[in-house]
């Protein structure tokens, strides 16, 4: 096929679901698991790794190897829904019109005020992290001048924020190299620590039960979050439905064995996780290994793959989305957030806007009320995703044979009771905050729709 050819048909796929293609499509499958890995982030573990050991009795290799088992259902829904609707919005497009367009605008509320929140918490984090290196910088600079940035890459276009995204993913994937030398070092030449190989961290029977699992499961999928992001750059990839579902379910494999492999050794240079420092527990295992110089650079790399890069990739995200919901007419000022840049061919106005919005929720809400609000806006509209492949294709298009019945009922089913069982654990303050969010989303979706009687124009005649 020519170029031409290629060309016209990748416009014709925006096209054919009721939009005129205006972003650039120019990202690979490379380009979207690598988006994938820097958004889940290979290093993730070192916040939470104190935490995640002495709930697991040591075993946070097994953890995340739950995680990965229980969130690949949900992957795999987005997989089929990419498939079929190669559109930037994501959830919100996939549910807008596999289920219902007024579900589908409440949906994509719930998962905006997760990506809208998690630049703001990321760089609170960096901040604060930093702010023990430079103690004489105030936090509402250092976290300016990291929203900045990504507002600066994100705004001037896709092909930059890859390019940033694959330098920032080196820097992680060297540093956990040079730890993972340090720890096998330290453990199977100089005998340190478990003094070689151990299945403690891996399979311990005795402490392994349903209650363990389901435990398990409830942290590790927390630490999944994100994984769904490549679907929002549909319009902005080469053949969009063969390669975002693949980067979705490989991304998701690939940065649980990172995940895995990391802890596993961490947990053999350090087999007392009872005496753990919850917030620095990492922190003190690179120390211990290679020194204050692995120290430092772990807490540096950190905070740039935290602040900068992780934050980054949510942003483009959520810029896609706003965009997305914008040109369908379903948000205030949205002549003016679903504007494309006529020389980036970016959602820059919305790009604009959540950098703006993440600076201020950053400075005035508390951490645990952003972390709060992004569990239950992306567990909801998880949620909603696999019951919208069940109803789209099983019972819409009666894909009913053998493989419809496994892909279109029982993996998406598997998928949703997993996510349920995660999202019913969560506390009373979390439902009191998510729920005040969801109403409002109703109510605004009611005014815009008058009554829910309107649908987008763009679906009216589909």
């Amino acid at each position: 096929m020519s170029d031409v050819a290629i060309q016209t048909t990748e416009n014709e796929q925006g096209t054919n679901l009721g939009y005129k293609q205006e972003l650039k499509r120019s990202l690979t499958l490379k380009d979207l698991i690598i988006y994938g890995l820097i958004t889940m982030l290979p290093i993730a573990p070192i916040q939470v790794y104190g935490l995640i050991a002495q709930e697991s009795f040591g075993m946070a290799p097994l953890v995340y190897l739950v995680g990965v088992f229980a969130m690949v259902f949900t992957a795999m829904s987005y997989s089929q829904m990419s498939k079929e609707f190669p559109i930037a919005g994501s959830v919100y497009s996939y549910v807008q019109r596999g289920l219902n367009p007024h579900i589908g605008f409440v949906t994509g509320w719930l998962i905006a005020v997760d990506y809208i929140m998690a630049p703001a918490l990321l760089t609170a984090f960096s901040a604060m992290w930093l702010g023990s290196i430079l103690p004489g910088v105030p936090t509402f600079v250092i976290i300016f001048i990291f929203l900045a940035i990504n507002t600066f890459i994100t705004a001037r276009g896709v092909s930059l924020t890859a390019r940033a995204n694959t330098i920032f993913l080196i820097l992680e994937l060297a540093i956990l190299v040079i730890f993972l030398g340090f720890a096998f070092k330290y453990v199977f030449i100089d005998g340190h620590g478990a003094g070689g190989f151990s299945l403690a961290p891996i399979f311990q029977p005795d402490k392994i039960d349903f209650h363990f699992i389901a435990s398990a499961a409830s942290i590790a999928v927390l630490g999944f979050l994100g994984f769904d992001v490549i679907s929002t750059l549909s319009e902005e990839v080469k053949n969009p439905q063969k390669t975002v579902g693949k980067a979705t379910v490989g991304a998701l494999v690939i940065i649980g064995t990172i995940f895995m492999v990391q802890t596993y050794l961490a947990a053999l240079a350090h087999p007392d996780y009872a005496g753990l420092d919850p917030d620095m527990a990492f922190f003190d295992i690179a120390r211990e290994v290679g020194g204050d110089f692995l120290y430092y650079a772990f807490i540096l790399i950190g905070v740039a793959a935290v602040g900068i890069a992780n934050a980054l990739a949510i942003q483009s995200a959520i810029s896609r989305i706003i965009y997305s919901m914008s040109r369908d007419k379903l948000l205030p000022f949205s002549g003016i957030l679903g504007k494309i840049h006529p020389v980036y061919k970016t959602p820059f106005n919305a790009t604009i806007f959540v950098g703006l919005v993440s600076f201020v929720v950053a400075l005035l809400v508390s951490i645990e009320n952003i972390v709060q609000l992004i569990n239950f806006g992306a567990l909801t509209s998880f949620m909603v995703l696999n019951l919208t492949v069940f109803v789209h294709f099983y019972l819409k298009k009666g894909r009913r044979d053998a493989k419809g019945f496994v892909n279109y009922l029982l993996l998406p089913m598997i998928g949703f009771l997993i996510i349920f069982y995660v999202w019913s654990g969560f506390d009373w303050m979390t439902f009191a905050v998510g729920t005040s969010w969801l109403i409002i989303g109703v109510i605004l979706g009611a005014v815009k729709s008058k009554g829910y009687k309107e649908v987008p124009p763009v679906l009216r005649d589909m």
